[in-house]
């Protein structure tokens, strides 16, 4: 059997397995697969690759004075995966930044969790970041949506970058804890790399993205 295609059969091999514990993928980075990613541009655009750090394929985030995502549109349910796990690593925070305020609303990572809902105005969403000097497991609203979108410091400051991290949050527990009520589907998942508000600059990196059972 050819190497490539050895390497496509394990692949689908781990795939199904995936599938077969009830692991919905969301960002398949390390496969180069960026299928079902749509751009939402804020204020400019933040680039976004894949490239190859640390050994592995990644997607990274560079961020000049822009603020634009990367969202991908999924069906799926948080009573049976509550999980969200992915990994991320940041060049450094932005020193102005101030996630309470408008004008230092930037940070160098995020990821949205979106609850769609079909009144618009109920549409709730978790934004999970690294923080630039709130302290982690602090949460706030959001400067510009208010209390339907709530921020989730899961890291902070610059004493882990340069270094991957990973993380495994129970969004169902996050959820009840931010908006007091229990999690309806998930809609959408975004990444998000932004140095709009206080003019800076910031790269992050973004590793594979998972919703597992719990």
């Amino acid at each position: 059997m050819r190497r490539w295609a050895l390497v496509a059969l394990l692949l689908g091999a781990a795939l199904a397995l995936g599938a077969a514990a009830g692991v919905v993928v969301v960002g398949r980075f390390s496969a180069g697969d960026l299928a079902g990613w749509e751009p939402k541009e804020f204020k400019g655009l933040t680039t976004y690759t894949l490239v190859s750090e640390d050994g592995r394929q990644v997607l990274r985030a560079v961020s000049q004075k822009s603020a634009s995502a990367l969202i991908k549109e999924i069906e799926a349910d948080p009573a049976k995966t509550p999980m969200l796990a992915w990994s991320w690593k940041i060049e450094g925070v932005l020193p102005q930044g101030d996630g309470r305020s408008k004008a230092g609303d930037d940070f160098a990572a995020r990821v949205y969790v979106v609850f769609p809902s079909f009144f618009f105005w109920n549409t709730r969403a978790i934004n999970y970041v690294w923080a630039n000097k709130l302290p982690v497991d602090s949460f706030w609203p959001n400067a510009f949506a208010g209390n339907n979108v709530m921020m989730l410091a899961v890291n902070s400051g610059d004493g882990q970058a340069g270094q991957w991290v990973s993380h495994r949050r129970d969004l169902a527990a996050d959820f009840r804890r931010c908006f007091g009520e229990e999690p309806p589907a998930i809609g959408a998942i975004a990444v998000m790399t932004d140095s709009d508000n206080t003019g800076g600059r910031a790269v992050a990196y973004y590793g594979d993205i998972t919703l597992e059972p719990r």
